[in-house]
């Protein structure tokens, strides 16, 4: 029971924050389309949000370290928050400032909530180290849930009732202030060893040069996510001249990428004893 508790604040949490993400979703690109940009200049702000999220995630460990897990996860609900309030500007270069944010939060939503958890679970709590991964798994099945309903949630404000595509980005605020009030509220602080920077770069380029395999995982990794990114810019663009509610589209896109990730666990359980090669 005591464990069940300790999961349950982490995950009413860190599923709020999940929900502001996936609600940004959808209408992004639309949003830039809407204020009249060209698609060359929408290309330069989607390159400013993961150039961001690329340097800020080299930092982001170091950083929640230093400041602590539990102030982290509250900085990442006001930099998000601000970074959905810039999309109310028509202005340019305040748009490029909120993708920067953007990134900065990305980086904390990836890094902070979950050392917060290893740490209070191990540290603090004494479970077992065997019930992280359970912990873990379920997360990532209710991200995939929560994605689904994010992008029916913002097809339904912003197409349904009408209000454009800033809504969700505003829809999405009230979620972050909530994050950032609960872990203040339930959350004690934690901290990580002090290491620097220049050294945790050295070591990890060190594991990536001197194991091919990390070195070919990497590569794979990066060849994905770079058709991953091209499809995410790319899609709305494609699909919007044909008229289709973009939430619903971007659900369906979530919910197939659930049944995937289904499949692989089916796949490689006890029963069909399907192995990576």
């Amino acid at each position: 029971p005591a464990f069940l508790r300790f999961q349950r604040d982490y995950y009413q949490v860190y599923f709020l924050a999940l929900a502001a993400d996936w609600l940004q979703g959808p209408y992004l690109y639309k949003l830039y389309q809407h204020y009249r940009f060209l698609e060359g200049q929408i290309a330069i702000i989607y390159v400013c949000g993961f150039a961001s999220s690329v340097l800020f995630g080299l930092v982001s460990t170091s950083l929640v370290d230093w400041l602590g897990r539990k102030k982290s996860c509250i900085l990442f609900s006001l930099t998000y928050s601000i970074c959905c309030l810039t999309k109310l500007s028509w202005d340019y270069f305040v748009l490029v400032v909120g993708r920067i944010l953007g990134g900065l939060s990305t980086a904390l939503l990836f890094s902070a909530f979950e050392a917060w958890y290893v740490h209070e679970h191990v540290e603090r709590h004494d479970f077992p180290a065997e019930w992280i991964p359970a912990t873990f798994s379920r997360a990532a099945f209710w991200n995939s849930v929560i994605a689904v309903g994010a992008g029916v949630v913002a097809n339904c404000f912003a197409e349904w009732l009408g209000l454009g595509p800033v809504a969700p980005f505003m829809v999405s605020i009230p979620l972050l202030m909530l994050t950032g009030v609960l872990a203040m509220k339930n959350w004690d602080e934690n901290y990580g060893k002090k290491r620097v920077l220049s050294k945790t770069c050295m070591d990890g380029l060190k594991c990536l040069l001197s194991d091919r395999r990390v070195l070919l995982l990497g590569t794979i990794q990066a060849l994905f996510e770079s058709v991953i990114y091209i499809f995410i810019f790319l899609w709305t663009p494609v699909l919007d001249p044909h008229g289709p509610p973009l939430g619903i589209v971007f659900s369906s896109f979530m919910a197939a990428s659930m049944v995937g990730s289904s499949l692989y666990r089916i796949a490689t359980s006890k029963r069909y004893h399907l192995q990576p090669i």
